[in-house]
């Protein structure tokens, strides 16, 4: 592929928890501004990856551990979850490298976001083709709400409980993030001259979007249900066009039927539209309303990904 590509993925958190931190709170900087990690970004787009049984390298997996008399369940280690996901008995065991980078980049996330593979005597770094941003909360007016959940059983610690043990469930009642992201395909140049990859295609690109864009609605978990891709911009353009964070050119205004996104690209892009391929944007039409100052956009439904 040779082309950048920049752009903006939303996430609407309605009643969830989008990305917790180890308070069960929605996560804060210091002054008060909610975000999510690219972390947590990324994570539900390995899981439907994974689902869709293609091979991912960095997500957890379980074996069972026999130690003496216990069978304990525990996440496998990387170099067993390496062994296990690419067939080799014993990792220790290879002496070539050029073996381990042709497999790693055999795995859709390792392909998309790189990895650092310190195993076995290896010590390999992949700066990712794909660099994702912290998502930052536009909805100023988000709070975060406290349930109160009863268990049905006591308390197994204290021999004089009589009742059932009460737990605490933590959401935002609203929130929308922005996460900026960048593809660069000439990330893995290095690698495609050692002859171990066929470097980052466009059909990565189409895999990268197609997940980017549903992953999170596809992700339901009891903390994450309520959360759903909610906005996509992907800006591609030649490669030897940078452009700063996106995001910083969006705006999220609350409605009462629906929400209004705006995009001001139109400064910025100006007097470099030559240098850009092609502008798509991509959102639900019957919960929001795209207010865009550029010309030449393709709009898609988020859902359907049939143009509107």
């Amino acid at each position: 592929m040779n082309k950048r590509v920049y752009g903006v993925l939303g996430i609407s958190s309605i009643m969830a928890n989008w990305n917790a931190d180890f308070t069960g709170y929605p996560k804060t900087i210091s002054t008060g501004e909610i975000f999510g990690s690219d972390k947590a970004f990324k994570y539900p787009m390995k899981k439907q990856w994974d689902n869709n049984g293609e091979k991912v390298l960095y997500i957890k997996s379980m074996i069972l551990s026999k130690d003496k008399d216990a069978v304990s369940l525990v996440p496998r280690t990387l170099k067993e979850r390496y062994e296990y996901l690419f067939g080799i008995e014993d990792l220790s065991k290879c002496k070539d490298v050029s073996e381990v980078l042709k497999n790693l980049f055999t795995a859709v996330d390792v392909k998309n976001f790189g990895a650092t593979f310190a195993e076995a005597k290896m010590n390999i770094s992949i700066t990712g083709a794909v660099q994702f941003g912290q998502g930052f909360n536009k909805y100023p007016e988000s709070e975060a709400q406290e349930q109160q959940i009863l268990s049905p059983f006591k308390d197994g610690t204290d021999a004089d409980a009589k009742n059932s043990t009460l737990g605490t469930k933590i959401v935002s009642d609203e929130a929308h993030y922005f996460y900026p992201f960048v593809i660069n395909p000439h990330a893995y140049d290095e690698f495609v001259k050692l002859g171990v990859t066929d470097g980052y295609t466009e059909g990565d690109y189409l895999q990268f979007k197609d997940t980017s864009l549903s992953s999170a609605t596809a992700f339901a978990t009891n903390s994450k249900e309520g959360c759903e891709n909610e906005f996509g911009l992907f800006v591609e353009t030649e490669p030897t066009l940078y452009l700063p964070n996106l995001t910083e050119y969006i705006e999220f205004k609350k409605g009462k039927d629906k929400n209004t996104i705006s995009i001001h690209l139109r400064d910025l892009l100006e007097d470099v539209k030559s240098k850009v391929l092609n502008i798509e944007v991509y959102y639900n039409p019957h919960t929001t309303m795209i207010d865009c100052d550029l010309s030449d956009v393709h709009y898609y439904h988020i859902v359907t990904r049939k143009g509107v």
